[in-house]
């Protein structure tokens, strides 16, 4: 499979801090020996190295005119990364601990004492207390896991279980509830689940059924700040698994709607230039090549809303934007219920064919590869499909090849046996290259056209299609029966294959 370079490889930059004031951290470790250690911290799915010590000793500190970003950070030794700890507002504290080898992090979250930081001493004194109440679940755990014994013999254990589950909330709770706004609270706030209270009765006795979805959607970032930038320097990356779990499974998967959510939830992290910036980027990774079909339009929206507009220009470079913007217009010129491009090139015996003489009620356009091997495995299947389902459905299918010679070309079509229309994508007679009118970044791709040459569906595998072109036809006949507003959401139960 052909593959174009990852266009947002280039975005991994310009996330600088805005803090201006110093901090100091002193370590005092008795096992270790002089050597070299790091500070590292935690930036979404990846790790950064913000600081390099020397350590004499066990003593070691790191220091700086800046303020160093409030989250999570850890120490790394020898290519290990070893404890977590947290940076909030008091950046000038001591940390002291011990371990019978530098390996040993059980250890060191045991005997580490803090001087000059509530925030560090809340967050061990949470690991502490988690690590006592495991030790007691261990064998709980054990007895629940026991497939020998029955589940009426498993009740007390399970007791037992909900009793250390709720005495570790009621613990967190009281810190979070104590200290709001330490690091420490924030990160344990994220990981509380919200309670959705029992849906009301309508005014006439009927239960509200979309209640409970709405009052999930509306309080879903009441336990994260989404424009508190600590959220994003977290051991976990939180902030991406919350707004991907709130886009993938609370809204249908439509264009439209989802740019709807996305404003909202940007709005809110807007008023920090760290979040908002963060959060605009993660969707565009979200988005450059979804999984759900028609989604990547949501791309194209981000870009000309967020990049094109000038809005992230504060820290967005001309060469960002520009990328972004070519990969965009790749996206936007085939997009589902666009109308699609016409291709006029040569076949096999050198003639032109132009995709737009195609008859048929739909136009499958395939673009592939003769040295492919995914193609190659593709079209025997394409072939089958064609031979078993073309009369059912009426199509025809427009096949381009995307390399220069012929006789791969014919070679392809004789060892396939393909029934169809094949034409060379070099050689063409339109004004531009096939790619500049039909994304495909990848070998082989589908595009389905209806009869006016509308695009209906796009990059689906080969064993979709007959799902594809049921589902269509049964909603195309469907909305003959409705009201015309019942028309819109097709796009959403096209892209849910």
């Amino acid at each position: 499979m052909k593959r174009a370079s990852v266009l947002l490889a280039i975005l991994g930059c310009a996330f600088a801090s805005f803090s201006q004031t110093g901090y100091r951290i002193d370590f005092k470790i008795k096992s270790w020996k002089d050597t070299t250690v790091y500070l590292g911290s935690y930036f979404g799915e990846t790790n950064v190295i913000r600081d390099t010590a020397q350590v004499k000793g066990g003593i070691f500190h790191f220091d700086g005119k800046t303020t160093l970003p409030e989250g999570a950070y850890y120490l790394v030794l020898a290519k290990n990364k070893l404890f977590d700890f947290v940076v909030g507002k008091d950046q000038f504290f001591s940390m002291e601990t011990s371990a019978s080898n530098y390996l040993q992090i059980d250890e060191y979250i045991k005997n580490l004492t803090i001087k000059g930081d509530l925030d560090n001493q809340l967050f061990f004194e949470n690991l502490q207390f988690i690590g006592a109440q495991s030790g007691e679940a261990e064998p709980i755990i054990k007895i629940l896991k026991d497939s020998t014994l029955k589940e009426d013999q498993k009740k007390e254990a399970r007791e037992a279980f909900g009793k250390l589950n709720e005495k570790v909330m009621n613990y967190q709770k009281q810190l979070i509830e104590k200290n709001p706004t330490t690091v420490t609270a924030r990160l344990l706030n994220v990981t509380r689940t919200i309670d959705v209270p029992a849906p009301p009765k309508k005014a006439d006795g009927s239960i509200d059924s979309t209640f409970q979805l709405r009052y999930y959607r509306d309080h879903f970032f009441d336990n994260m700040d989404l424009g508190d930038d600590a959220m994003v320097r977290l051991p976990r990356p939180f902030y991406q698994e919350k707004v991907k779990e709130y886009l993938d499974k609370l809204f249908v998967p439509a264009p439209d709607t989802i740019m709807r959510a996305i404003t909202g939830i940007v709005n809110k992290a807007k008023k920090n230039k760290e979040t908002y910036k963060y959060l605009v980027y993660s969707l565009m990774v979200m988005y450059q090549a979804p999984e759900i079909m028609g989604l990547d339009e949501v791309f194209v929206s981000l870009n000309d809303k967020y990049f094109a507009s000038g809005e992230m220009d504060y820290w967005a470079n001309a060469s960002i934007k520009k990328s972004l913007k070519d990969h965009a217009d790749k996206i936007r010129i085939s997009m589902i219920g666009r109308v699609g491009a016409n291709l006029i090139m040569q076949d096999q015996n050198l003639q032109p064919r132009s995709m737009y003489d195609i008859k048929n009620k739909y136009t499958i356009l395939f673009i592939f590869d003769p040295d492919c091997g995914h193609c190659r495995e593709e079209t025997p299947k394409l072939v089958e499909f064609y031979n078993k389902s073309k009369a059912k459905y009426n199509f025809e299918v427009f096949a381009v090849a995307s390399d220069t010679s012929i006789a791969k070309m014919k070679k392809f079509i004789n060892e396939f046996k393909t029934p169809w229309i094949t034409v060379n994508g070099p050689r063409t007679y339109m004004k531009e290259h096939y790619s500049k009118y039909y994304h495909a970044e990848t070998t082989p791709t589908i595009y389905i056209l209806d009869d006016k040459k509308k695009i209906i569906a796009k990059k689906l595998p080969v064993k979709q299609l007959d799902d594809f072109f049921t589902k269509h036809e049964r909603f195309e006949k469907l909305k003959k029966t409705q009201p015309a507003k019942s028309a819109a959401p097709v796009k959403a139960r096209e892209s849910s294959n």
